[in-house]
Parts: structure tokens; C-alpha cells; sequence
């Protein structure tokens, strides 16, 4: 089975992702990084691929993309890193990047690729479902890779939906209609429409991201899902860190705690 199936078959709240970019701040980093990660008690890493253009992403985390590009990162690269993972990592792994590297390298040789190395799922912002239902579709489930949609506050009912009808692994509710980035706090504005997507009762876990940076939005948000995404505030630790696996332990522990 699918390892995101069965962490959420088995943990239904507080499920915590932490989202790094590969080869930041060094090229080495990345294995390291998930090690730790996991070490620290985090449930699903989310490693993001270096892109020039990730759209989705507010400032720190497009920086980093750039760094990781200059250290010369790339899927290729990516997958010569964590080849061997299986023996040192054992939590769900998703990859979070853009189409126009996935489809220069061949979707199906990286979706075979992804299975060969023991990812197991998928976060590609700038697939439309359409075109996944269509063309890719069979592939993922050829090689047993959840594909997860986003949602966001402007995403209508039947959208969303539809989103659930064709998911299998979980959502990712963007928070805000905004770019990622840490923000202060979650505003009554937000808490009104995880509300609204918690009274639909979807059949796929969902796990909210943009904006959660600390234990206090972390524990909020589980209260309207089945867990919650750290990305920029997770890059900025990194970034300014002197030990890298003592201060991914220690800041992952004073999210959780």
C-alpha cells in the first residue's frame, strides 16, 4: 500500500509535511535534510524541485529554487540523491514541483523513475485535472503515486468536489489566494472557509499550507483538518542554520510539541 494511505489510515490528525528544496542551501543537503526531518517526528516530507519559474511560491521560497538551480540541482541529480532513501527513510516522500521539467524529462520515465526510488506521490500546481485525467492518469496509477490537488478559498463547491472524486492521497488547502509565505496568525476570514470545507466532508484527508510557520497555527489549523504544510518558515531555518540536522530537530520539536 501506498505509504500516504497508510499514515493517514493510521494517524487522522496533527499530520505535520515539512517542504525543503532539494540541493538548498547546499547541493549535499538533501538527504541529509530528509533524515532529519524524519528524526524530528515530521510525518510527510515534501521536497520541492528546483524550478525557475515556481509560480505558487512567494520570495523565500523562489529564492531558494534559484540557490539550488545555481548549486545545480536538477531531476536528474534529484533522483541520483535519494535513490537509496528506502534505507534510511521510512515516512511518506511527495515531490512538489512544475510541469515544464517533468515533461522535458518524460512523464512516464519520471513517473517510473518516482517509484523506482520510493516516492509516493505527486504535487504538481500547474496540472490541470483535465489534462491528468486524460493523459497521466493511468500512468500514476500504473506505478501506485498518489496526484494531490490544491484548493483555495476562491475554489467553488463543485470544484472541489470533483477535486476529491478524482484524488487519492490528500488535498492541500492553500489557506489564503496568495503565494506561500510565513504569515502572522490565521485570520477569522480563513477559519470561516476551512469551516466550510470541513462541513463537506470529503473523503480524502486534507492538509492545510501558506501561512503555518509555528505551533500555534499548526495546532489551529488540525482543528479544521487532518494536519498542516510548513514550507517558508521551514526554508528560513535552513537557510540561517550552522547545524543543520540540531536546528531541523529543534524547530520541528517546537511545532509538535
Amino acid at each position: 500500500m501506498n505509504r500516504i494511505h497508510t499514515l493517514f489510515q493510521n494517524k487522522k490528525e496533527r499530520v505535520l509535511s515539512i517542504y525543503f528544496t532539494a540541493g538548498f542551501p547546499t547541493l549535499e543537503d538533501t538527504l541529509p535534510t530528509m533524515r532529519a526531518i524524519e528524526e524530528a517526528g515530521a510525518d510527510i516530507i515534501e521536497i520541492g524541485v528546483p524550478y525557475s519559474d515556481p509560480i505558487a511560491d512567494g520570495p523565500t521560497i523562489q529564492d531558494s529554487n534559484q540557490i539550488a538551480l545555481e548549486n545545480g540541482m536538477s531531476l536528474k541529480k534529484l533522483f541520483d540523491q535519494i535513490k537509496d532513501m528506502r534505507q534510511s527513510v521510512n515516512i511518506p516522500v511527495v515531490l512538489m514541483g512544475y510541469l515544464n521539467p517533468i515533461i522535458q524529462y518524460g512523464m512516464e520515465p519520471f513517473l517510473k523513475k518516482c517509484k523506482e526510488v520510493g516516492v509516493d506521490g505527486l504535487i504538481l500546481p500547474d496540472l490541470p485535472m483535465q489534462q491528468y485525467l486524460d493523459e497521466f492518469k493511468s500512468i500514476f496509477d500504473q506505478y501506485g503515486l498518489s496526484n494531490t490537488f490544491l484548493i483555495s478559498p476562491q475554489t467553488s463547491e463543485a470544484r472541489i468536489r470533483e477535486i476529491d472524486e478524482n484524488s487519492n492521497g490528500f488535498i492541500y488547502m492553500v489557506s489564503s489566494h496568495s503565494i506561500t509565505g510565513a504569515k502572522s496568525g490565521i485570520s477569522g476570514e480563513q477559519v470561516e472557509y476551512f469551516k466550510r470545507v470541513q462541513a463537506m466532508n470529503l473523503k480524502n484527508p486534507r492538509l492545510i499550507g501558506f501561512g503555518i510557520s509555528d505551533s500555534e497555527t499548526f495546532t489551529k489549523a488540525s482543528l479544521y483538518g487532518n494536519g498542516a504544510i510548513i514550507g517558508s518558515a521551514f526554508i528560513k531555518v535552513v537557510k540561517d542554520s550552522k547545524n543543520l540536522s540540531a536546528d531541523i530537530k529543534s524547530y520541528i520539536q517546537s511545532v509538535i510539541q
